[in-house]
């Protein structure tokens, strides 16, 4: 079973999909020491790991699919990857649906945006035509052939002209074929509400940390009819955060005792599997 059939299996069982976001390969193994069945990789943190930028579209479309290809090979659970707007036109969103796939994730969205794209919680959203976002995405199903990519058809248009126009683009785009839909840029339960009473069948939810959704459990997400909740950001700002406070306590101090609470060398060794490489090393090494 490939990890696309794994997280069809998954949607399959009628549980809600927690899938936190990993912003690299490091962070996606944590996601799986953590125990989760699935892992989101998000095109903010690629951005900012990658960049150190925000995210507005930096990224190229192989610069994603390398990143996604180092993450599947980090991790043996399913990874549903941020695709962006396809980066370009018909021939461009047939590539990028083969590239993904060819990396070994699970499942991509497509967004809705014009080029150059921007994070969905950011003001300044602008969107394609309703007609031709739904073209964009039959276009990826049909690139997608016989394999089983995962295919969400994520709309911005939230933030860009409000709940209603969003309700209206989730519902065409189920019309146009996709497996789940996603109506990105919630920060409102009330959205988040909106969004499960109008919309019927397989759906995402993005939960991202300093806005009020977060008061919301998994069991809440579940109830309303979740398929998947990706939990974006929140393993990013942990880090920087961590991060931030020990080189401000080592700047301060001169040593690296104190601060914020650490792995050990031989916690982190586990982390990234040295003992395999360490046994194949005794194996076949001279």
């Amino acid at each position: 079973m490939n990890e696309a059939q794994n997280l069809r299996r998954l949607l399959d069982g009628g549980r809600t999909i927690a899938a936190p976001g990993a912003p690299d390969s490091l962070s996606a193994r944590l996601v799986q020491h953590a125990g989760f069945e699935a892992v989101y990789m998000t095109g903010f943190g690629a951005t900012a790991t990658r960049l150190g930028t925000p995210d507005i579209g930096l990224l190229t479309q192989t610069e994603m699919t390398e990143h996604a290809r180092n993450m599947t090979r980090a991790v043996s659970i399913p990874v549903i990857a941020d695709a962006d707007t396809g980066y370009g036109g018909p021939s461009n969103i047939h590539r990028t649906v083969r590239e993904y796939i060819q990396a070994g994730v699970a499942g991509i969205h497509l967004e809705d945006q014009v080029a150059p794209k921007r994070c969905g919680q950011m003001a300044g959203v602008k969107l394609m035509g309703r007609e031709e976002s739904a073209l964009r995405l039959k276009a990826a199903i049909s690139a997608r052939a016989t394999d089983d990519l995962v295919i969400i058809g994520r709309t911005d248009a939230l933030q860009a002209e409000g709940i209603e126009e969003a309700l209206y683009r989730a519902k065409l785009y189920q019309d146009a074929g996709v497996d789940l839909v996603f109506v990105d840029g919630i920060k409102k339960i009330a959205d988040v509400e909106a969004v499960a009473r109008a919309i019927e069948g397989p759906k995402v939810v993005s939960i991202v940390d300093g806005n009020e959704t977060t008061a919301l459990k998994l069991a809440d997400l579940q109830e309303m009819g979740f398929s998947v909740v990706f939990y974006a950001l929140t393993a990013l700002l942990s880090a920087t955060r961590a991060m931030h406070d020990a080189l401000t306590e080592l700047r301060a101090t001169g040593a690296p005792e104190g601060g914020p609470a650490k792995h050990s060398y031989a916690e982190f060794c586990e982390i990234v599997d040295l003992g395999f490489h360490q046994q194949l090393d005794e194996s076949f090494g001279r």
